[in-house]
């Protein structure tokens, strides 16, 4: 749906900070798509290595409680772009036209879609502010400034004239691939609102497989950095690239070719970390059946209790706990190691996650299934093809698979 006029308009790099992006427009469908290199240099890994947080917005205190913060690398790298990407976006259009008659689809893979989630929240909420880089609280100057000395004859004119407000494109749309998490629940809520209230039309987080960049960084305490914790901009998209089993048909064995959180069914999307500590009594874990199913079992003929006194209640009382025991007994017999982490408070869902990843990246797959040529096949596979790099897509021949 890109147009057969889809055009490369320019490429944006800051030599220091490695922050690159590709930008491409369709005259006939009035689109202009934003892509964000992913990690590909040295200076790119130590941007993807930091941990430590800053305030989203420049001069907010970053220790005040329910302050959106974002990944300091990521913040950092694009904060070196941003400004000088907005002019060059007000210039894509073409002669007579406005941002606002075209949609904008942003982009990227692995840190490439780290800086795309942070770019869309900036548009989102502020519009395309070319009079400053990324959001501050100190006035921004007049986005039009640069755009009307560089490309309009009657430049002085225009600086002279009441601002409008900074514009913004008709849709907004952020597609990213393997991304790693960029900020905390404050910004995460914050971008949730923007798809809440229509700001950011559609996002989606596409993750492969066992993917482990996608997994981080993750929530943690640490005396270096006191408390840091990260979430998931966006609802997530399984996909997987396990698609060829040499006669271009789908093997159905490594699971479902595209799962939509929120949308496929309720599950809990698993590239999320969920709450690692649980009461141990709650529903579901060990303890919780023993002690309901104690609690029903003293229920039981409690109307017709009469008090007997003595060892006659112990006798009656011990009864009562052979016949909660006997009601777990099944859930006795098959305990799991989900089941003794429940014990100590320990949420099994967590647990088993953990385990995953633990597996994963010791089969190597945690890292070879975010390269791009892995989500390349994955995307095939979720769009019914064997896609693989180099060689002709394939249509399987059961697609619905």
């Amino acid at each position: 749906h890109s147009g057969n006029d889809l055009e490369h308009c320019f490429f944006i790099n800051h030599d220091k900070t490695g922050c690159s992006c590709s930008v491409y427009r369709s005259l006939e469908k009035k689109l202009i798509v934003l892509s964000f290199r992913g990690t590909c240099a040295p200076k790119d890994i130590l941007t993807d290595a930091s941990i430590v947080q800053e305030a989203w917005v420049t001069g907010e205190d970053v220790k005040e409680p329910g302050i959106p913060k974002v990944h300091a690398g990521f913040r950092n790298s694009l904060d070196s772009v941003s400004r000088r990407l907005k002019e060059l976006l007000l210039a894509a259009v073409a002669p007579g036209e406005e941002l606002a008659d075209y949609d904008m689809l942003v982009t990227g893979h692995s840190l490439g879609g780290a800086l795309s989630t942070l770019f869309v929240a900036d548009i989102a909420e502020f519009g395309v502010d070319a009079g400053r880089s990324l959001p501050q609280l100190a006035p921004s100057e007049a986005w039009w400034k640069g755009i009307a000395t560089t490309f309009m004859a009657k430049g002085q004119e225009a600086l002279n004239a009441s601002p409008p407000p900074p514009p913004r494109p008709k849709t907004l749309r952020v597609y990213n691939f393997g991304s790693p998490r960029v900020g905390n629940d404050a910004f995460c809520d914050k971008f949730s609102n923007f798809l809440k209230d229509g700001r950011i039309d559609e996002a989606y987080r596409i993750v492969n497989g066992d993917d482990i960049i996608a997994r981080n960084p993750r929530t943690m305490n640490a005396l270096a950095f006191g408390s840091i914790g990260y979430e998931h901009c966006g609802p997530t998209v399984l996909i997987s690239d396990n698609n060829d089993n040499g006669d271009g048909d789908d093997d159905s064995s490594c699971g479902p070719a595209i799962w939509v959180e929120g949308e496929t069914d309720d599950k809990m999307c698993p590239v999320r970390d969920g709450a690692a500590l649980k009461s141990p009594l709650a529903e579901g874990s060990l303890l919780g059946d023993l002690y309901s199913a104690t609690q029903e079992s003293l229920a039981e003929g409690k109307d017709d209790e009469q008090k007997e006194g003595g060892a006659g209640d112990i006798l009656a009382f011990a009864s009562k706990i052979g016949s909660a025991a006997g009601k777990v007994k099944d859930r006795l017999s098959t305990v799991s190691a989900k089941d003794l982490t429940s014990v100590v408070g320990i949420d099994g869902d967590f647990t088993q996650r953990e385990v995953k990843i633990i597996q994963s990246l010791m089969s190597g797959d945690a890292i070879t299934q975010h390269l791009e040529d892995k989500y390349y096949a994955g995307m095939g596979r979720a769009s019914g093809f064997v896609a693989v790099p180099g060689e002709d897509i394939v249509e399987m021949k059961d697609a619905s698979a």
